[in-house]
Order: C-alpha cells, then structure tokens, then sequence
C-alpha cells in the first residue's frame, strides 16, 4: 500500500546578503514562495553563502496515520520523503549529499516571498523561528534551525538520513522512517525536517548546487511529499484462493497479469485501492465433434414461375 501525506508548512531559509545592497537575508522570510531552494551561492570566484529548506508533516493526516499504526490497520510502515526538481540545474557537481535532519524546536512558515520589497521577515528565517509583525522574535537556539544532535539514544543517533546523488536527476527520495519512527514513539516532538547540502559540502569550494524544489504552494501537482508504504497484502494460499486453482509459479507456464478496475484520472486526496489480476495466458479447451445422422425424404422448395 502506498499513502502520501502533504506538509503543512514549509519555508527555506538563507545565511546571506545582496551583493548589490548588501541588505541581510539572514532575517528575511520566504514561507510563501513556491520554491524552495537549497544552494550555495560563489561571489568573485568564493563561496559567499548557503540557503537550507524546512518542512513539516504534523496534520490531521498524520495523525491518522500514526492512529492507524497503533489500531494495528498498518503494520511495519516505510517513510520516504519525496521533493520534486522545479528546474534543471547546469551549476550543480556531479556528484553530492544532502543531508535531512531532524529539526528541535517549533518554528512559524510565515508570510514572506523573496521578491517581497521591502522584506517580510513574519516567520522563519536563518536567524529566527519566528517574528510575529508588532512583537519580539524568537531566535532558534543555534543560528541557521537547531537540530537534534548530541543524544544518546539509538533512534535520534539513525535519525537523521543521507541521500547520494551521481549524475542523475535532482528530485529527492531519501528514506526517513527511523526519524519518523521517533515522532510517533514521542521519543521526540515533530517540528519537521531540515534539508541541506550534507557536512563539509555545504560551504566547501568543491561542490556546487542550486538546487530548486516545488513547496507546497506550488500551483503543480508536484508538491513535496511524505510516502508510507506497507504490505497488507493477503497470500493466495489455502482458503484464500476461494475456489479458484492457484497459477503455477514454476516459471514453465505463461502467467498474464492485469490490472483490474484501473482509472485514467485520480484526484489528489484519493484513497486508491489498485486489485491486480492473474491467469493462464493461454488455456487450452478440448472440443469434441458429433454427427448427427437425419432419416427421411428430402423436398427442394418450390421456386415459384
């Protein structure tokens, strides 16, 4: 079974300035933008700065989800989180990491776009979790989103996830079960995940990326996701084949395979059940033939003058 689930908030973040003005970014907020971006930005042949991306998945849809898991409904769940490439990036290495992590403290997506003149800095940014119009920010406990390091417990040490690229496509799909595996355990409240370029490469001179991601403002249907997949699969074995024969598995016979009741279109909340169907390519029937011997006179029909 394949279950996505769709953020409820998400933001990217920069530790920068213009080069033009020299007006900050680091207090600048991008909540609204319908990119985010994960980049490393060179200035006169030096690197000058990176951006990160945050993302949460805590709705109702969560919830649920972590419901059913404790109903026993479904059982020893995968999590994958999947981001979609906006554009093709001529600048990126061909070969890096990224990094996704477990953030530590809550934080407010914001209102913010990085067109915005003058900046909105109302919501997340490098150096706040949020700023409220008319009230005081609040900083996060370390510059650029607080993560969770430093613990002893296995499952927070496997938290965090690590996805390779070489020379392929830039959209992400990176295993986070143990992280999420933390959230629903309440080892650890969900406040999300921070993307970035992995250790050293995100500020090296030797890797270079400007990666851009559609976020859930986004008017496509390519919007980040959270995928949960799971086997609730019943074997065809004994009673459960019914009264139909079970198809060898052999490899000597011809097995054909379809999908049963398959639409064109779904909508993008669908709960969809796909039912895949199997047989004989080929069955062989035997015909028998009969003859049937007629007594009689026979009389040809009048054709008339």
């Amino acid at each position: 079974m394949h279950h996505f689930i769709f953020p409820t908030k998400d933001t990217w973040i920069s530790s920068g300035s213009s080069t033009i003005t020299g007006e900050s970014f680091r207090d600048q907020n991008f909540g609204r933008d319908q990119i985010l971006e994960i980049k490393k930005f060179f200035y006169d042949n030096s690197f000058n700065h990176q951006t990160r991306a945050l993302i949460n998945f805590d709705g109702t849809d969560f919830t649920n989800m972590s419901q059913s898991i404790v109903n026993g409904d479904i059982t020893s769940p995968k999590f994958y989180l999947k981001l979609y490439e906006a554009e093709g990036n001529s600048e990126l290495s061909e070969e890096y990491k990224l990094a996704i992590q477990p953030i530590s403290e809550s934080w407010v997506e914001g209102t913010g776009k990085f067109g915005d003149n003058p900046k909105n800095t109302n919501g997340a940014s490098w150096e706040n979790r949020s700023n409220p119009i008319g009230s005081t920010e609040v900083t996060w406990s370390a510059a650029g989103v607080s993560i969770l390091t430093g613990s002893a417990s296995t499952t927070l040490i496997l938290s965090s996830s690590v996805q390779s690229f070489s020379n392929e496509s830039p959209d992400v799909e990176v295993e986070v079960t143990s992280m999420v595996n933390m959230w629903l355990s309440k080892e650890s409240e969900n406040y999300g995940m921070l993307i970035r370029f992995s250790g050293s490469q995100e500020t090296d001179t030797n890797t270079f990326g400007h990666l851009k991601f559609f976020s859930r403002q986004t008017h496509t249907i390519y919007s980040p996701k959270l995928e949960v997949r799971w086997d609730d699969h019943k074997p065809c074995t004994g009673s459960n084949t019914g009264s139909l024969n079970e198809l060898t598995m052999s490899g000597l016979a011809d097995n054909y395979l379809y999908m049963k009741g398959l639409r064109e279109y779904y909508k993008e909340n669908d709960r969809v059940k796909f039912r895949v169907g199997a047989r004989k390519r080929y069955i062989q029937k035997s015909f028998s033939t009969s003859v049937q011997t007629v007594t009689g006179s026979f009389i040809p029909e009048s054709s008339g003058s």
